[in-house]
């Protein structure tokens, strides 16, 4: 079967952010395509395979790529987990359109090249303006994640004032509240590593979400500036920025545990304010400090990791990161298995080994 027999005589359109980004002159991204006027049953006998829970969407048996059935949508509880969702064949490509989010993400291109814009996305692609499509929006609670994710994106973009009145309606009534923390972390972590960080914390405090979404989490000029300098340095991969995030939480422990974010964030946000403690130059004559605190980050089983702390650090603080990198280096240069063969007492081995890690750094 070639890519194109599957979908002869099936109407379909690009849609959302692939649009948007062919017009903005972006890279092309994934691609979100819909269906109009068919079931899941011929998308079945068409080669299809089925993968939505919610909703139908199916894999194209050669692309792979996701073709989802035009749908219509109904809350019918709290969250973005509320809905019920409507896919028959009667459903047009405009009803799908207009139970978007934004109306930069509710543009269609269909097999012919000509752009489907029946909200007026394109104009507010040229006027930098954020819009919802409706007052469905407030439907969804991850549309007020979703929109300052896209503020970091989208640098010049501002959101229209009606929208963020909208958004402020949904924290006020606890709407937010009913977002479930995967979806939270996913949001966040695609925020952390958009261009400029601090405009989504920036957007989720002017919609009054934030203590809702982020319970625990410290606000501040200092953060929002380190968060902005990593992704102008842009090396410092999630983990590092997360912990950059937490850099005034006191309790950063309890947020972690609340987003539940993979274990590599939460350690490196545990271990970064010891860093910053330690690390300053002044401490790096002292070898006992200098030792306590490789051993304190495991940086003997995990120098990679001892590095990137390094490396997340000084984005805040004055750090000689190549005379921290040397010491490393010598720390772990010691041989403990030969200093451990050349003793008889095994309650020793321990103590000689720290003190010829002590020596190395000298």
């Amino acid at each position: 079967m070639s890519d194109r027999d599957a979908l002869d005589g099936l109407t379909v359109y690009v849609v959302g952010g692939a649009v948007r980004d062919a017009l903005l002159g972006l890279p092309p991204g994934d691609r979100d395509w819909v269906v109009v006027g068919s079931t899941p049953e011929e998308m079945v006998e068409r080669g299809f395979v089925p993968v939505g829970g919610d909703f139908p969407v199916f894999l194209h048996p050669v692309s792979k790529e996701e073709y989802a059935l035009a749908r219509t949508e109904r809350k019918s509880g709290r969250g973005y987990q509320g809905f019920t969702f409507y896919t028959g064949p009667d459903v047009t490509l405009e009803a799908d359109l207009a139970r978007r989010d934004l109306t930069i993400n509710a543009m269609a291109r269909g097999a012919d090249g000509v752009l489907v814009d029946p909200l007026d996305g394109s104009r507010d692609l040229t006027r930098r303006v954020f819009r919802h499509v409706g007052p469905a929006f407030e439907e969804d609670p991850v549309r007020v994640l979703r929109l300052a994710r896209f503020a970091a994106r989208f640098t010049d973009f501002t959101v229209a004032d009606e929208t963020l009145a909208l958004c402020q309606r949904m924290s006020d009534v606890g709407e937010v509240s009913h977002l479930v923390p995967e979806r939270v972390w996913q949001e966040i972590a695609r925020g952390l590593t958009s261009e400029q960080p601090s405009r989504m914390f920036e957007v989720l405090a002017l919609a009054r979400a934030t203590q809702h979404i982020l319970p625990h989490w410290v606000d501040s000029k200092r953060v929002r500036e380190a968060l902005n300098q990593a992704a102008k340095d842009s090396i410092l991969p999630l983990h590092c920025r997360y912990a950059l995030l937490c850099l005034d939480t006191v309790e950063t422990k309890a947020l972690s545990q609340h987003l539940r974010v993979p274990a590599d964030c939460a350690d490196m946000a545990r271990l970064l304010p010891v860093v910053l403690t330690n690390a300053e130059a002044k401490t790096t004559g002292d070898t006992e400090s200098t030792l306590g605190l490789i051993e304190t980050c495991d940086g003997l089983r995990k120098p990679e990791r001892f590095e990137l702390l390094l490396r997340t650090a000084v984005i805040v603080t004055e750090l000689d990161i190549s005379l921290w990198l040397q010491k490393l280096r010598a720390v772990r240069g010691v041989d403990a298995g030969s200093i451990a063969a050349g003793l008889k007492d095994p309650s020793v081995i321990k103590t000689a080994v720290r003190q010829a890690r002590l020596a190395a750094l000298t």
